[in-house]
């Protein structure tokens, strides 16, 4: 028998290396990019959505089925981390190239490969936390996790607001450095648990068989929770894919300043991240994440029904944050529910099944998000565009979203956390 699988602070934070080099990276990606979409190659909104939605786009076809296959794969490394070791440099080196394009195909060129070798890795190290966390601490665990994703974010994006005044390239390379401490730092410390021995003879984890009989069967909370995670995401990706833009088009801020728009959403989400899975564990998943929705609607309102002049008052100024705005409140806020949200919703999918399909089910949850994040800036790109560049109009299609997938989260039973001596893993 494996030996039975215990809450681990230390090995946690290690792994969390893994996602808060992830977060560093899109988060700089997400913010920067649009920008020099926009300044250096004159792309308009939707054709800026198009490009933002390519990563994931490319993410779609790679990170369930890698997840999938980490499942299967048996190195004396492990099973996760050697997508790490091959991901992680490849992302590191080509995005740092991104800046020095001056043409849009090799612009191209750096971006999809960084795209590539980041979805390549990205689903095998989140399958590291319920793999080492049993069923009832999972959401304390991806508290955990995320937190380090948040630190990654409000790192990334804050000093990248500051080295971006002396180089447009600066917060590129400052993001790949992190990436590869991070790999390094993961690769070095974190050592697998090998569950897949106690049953060498179970079926092979299939992701496309996981798909048929999540729409086949007649149960059908995991269709909700799926359902719910793409709505979400798709409000979510498509705010964070322009927040930027927002801040300078539409409130007339510098690009440092726009840049720290979404460091304020990533201050709050780290400070709730830990928070958000003691609570989750306490009142249940389900609530928990109900909360964060009505949170979430309520901030993106606000933002868009306050009038620009109000939302650009400062009371001040905060380290890492910038000027303290009344934007900036509401974006606190929007953090708080994000992550009432995102540390959530994993544990939820991942306790639908046994510890053999971990990676699968999380490549699961990786389709639905991905497939969101496709549809996002497209949709808001276009929104953009027909209003006339009115860049304020992405805040109308959050709420819509974020209201469906209250509904559907509301209809879900199952996907708690399971107590029972033995059974944390059990489907």
């Amino acid at each position: 028998m494996v030996e039975a699988k215990k809450f681990n602070f230390g090995k946690l934070f290690l792994i969390g290396f893994g996602f808060f080099g992830v977060s560093v990276l899109w988060s700089l990606y997400n913010t920067y990019v649009p920008i020099l979409l926009s300044q250096k190659f004159s792309l308009d909104a939707a054709a800026i959505g198009f490009f933002m939605s390519l990563d994931n786009i490319a993410a779609l076809f790679i990170q369930p089925p890698v997840g999938a296959w980490s499942d299967r794969v048996r190195t004396k490394l492990g099973r996760r981390l050697p997508f790490i070791a091959i991901g992680a440099p490849i992302a590191a080196v080509t995005f740092g190239l991104i800046p020095l394009a001056e043409s849009l195909p090799v612009f191209l060129a750096c971006t999809v490969t960084t795209i590539l070798a980041m979805a390549f890795w990205r689903t095998p190290v989140v399958a590291l936390m319920p793999d080492v966390t049993p069923s009832h601490l999972r959401s304390q665990a991806n508290g955990i996790i995320n937190f380090m994703g948040g630190l990654g974010l409000v790192l990334g994006t804050s000093i990248g607001a500051m080295l971006v005044k002396q180089n447009q390239a600066y917060p590129f390379w400052f993001g790949s450095i992190l990436v590869l401490i991070a790999a390094v730092l993961v690769l070095l410390f974190v050592r697998e648990p090998k569950v897949y021995e106690d049953s060498p003879n179970t079926e092979k984890p299939d992701l496309w068989k996981s798909l048929k009989e999540l729409f086949t069967s007649k149960h059908g909370d995991a269709i909700r929770i799926f359902l719910a995670i793409f709505f979400w995401f798709i409000a979510y990706n498509a705010i964070e894919a322009f927040l930027s833009l927002y801040g300078v088009n539409h409130l007339g801020l510098d690009e440092s300043g726009a840049g720290r728009l979404i460091t304020s959403v990533g201050a709050s989400f780290l400070i709730f991240a830990i928070p958000s899975g003691f609570i989750g564990g306490k009142l249940g998943r389900r609530k928990t994440i109900g909360m964060g929705l009505v949170i979430m609607i309520l901030v993106l309102l606000s933002v868009y029904f306050i009038p620009k002049e109000t939302l650009l008052v400062s009371h001040g100024s905060l380290p890492l944050l910038g000027s303290f705005m009344n934007l900036t409140i509401l974006l606190l806020a929007a953090g708080i529910g994000w992550s009432f949200i995102n540390i959530n919703s994993l544990p939820m999918v991942v306790d639908l099944t046994d510890a053999t399909q971990i990676g699968t089910f999380t490549g699961l949850y990786y389709l639905f998000s991905t497939l969101a994040a496709i549809a996002g800036p497209n949709v808001n790109g276009w929104i953009v565009r027909l209003s006339g560049n009115n860049y304020s109009s992405i805040f109308v299609i959050g709420p819509i979203f974020m209201a469906a997938a209250l509904i559907m989260i509301m209809g879900v039973r199952s996907g708690e956390a399971k107590t029972a001596p033995g059974q944390e893993n059990q489907a």
